[in-house]
Formats: structure tokens, sequence, C-alpha cells
């Protein structure tokens, strides 16, 4: 089981999306995709996105769900939100220092 994103490699970008739109309450493909791309302006396909959640179940981060109809949606369990959050904190402090370097706030 991965530490953090990076050991994922190439997964990591649309693990980080998937793990964020599952923040606000679990959700199928689809309604993914969605959220994904209202969030961030990226729109992942379905490939990378079954890749991806394919991976992030595999490694516990993510839970799936009953199937409703013909759609399986997929919730965020303790494991991918500690992830989520660690993660979502080293972007937090990569951007004030660089926001720093850049002289527009004082840390």
């Amino acid at each position: 089981m991965a530490d953090n994103l990076d050991e994922m490699g190439r997964f990591a970008e649309p693990a980080l999306l998937i793990l964020t739109s599952l923040a606000s309450g679990s959700k199928h493909g689809y309604a993914m995709i969605k959220d994904i791309e209202q969030l961030s302006g990226t729109k992942l396909g379905p490939g990378t996105l079954y890749g991806a959640l394919a991976r992030l179940e595999q490694d516990g981060y993510i839970a799936p769900l009953p199937f409703e109809e013909r759609r399986r949606p997929y919730r965020l369990t303790e494991l991918g939100r500690t992830l989520l959050e660690k993660q979502l904190t080293n972007m937090q402090n990569f951007a004030l220092a660089g926001l720093a370097r850049l002289g527009l706030i004082r840390l």
C-alpha cells in the first residue's frame, strides 16, 4: 500500500482528483468525471478514471458501494481521507512557500 501519491507514478494526479471528488460524498464514475471537470478543469477519460479507481480500491483508499441500477458508486475510506489530507497539506505548504518567494505573502 502506498503511503503517498508519489508512489503511484503516473496515476498520482488522477488519484488526487478522484479522492478530492469523493471527499464531498460517494459518487459513481460519470458523476466523478463531471465533478472533477468542474472542480479542476481536467476531463478524465473513462480508461484513466477506471484504472485509477481500481488502483485506489486495491490500495484501500476507496471502497465500492452496492450498485445503483447499473452504476457502481465509490466512497472515500478513512485511509483515503488521511492520504488526501496529507497530500493537500503538502501542496498547500508548497504553494505558500512559492507565494512567499514571489513576495506576494510573508510567512
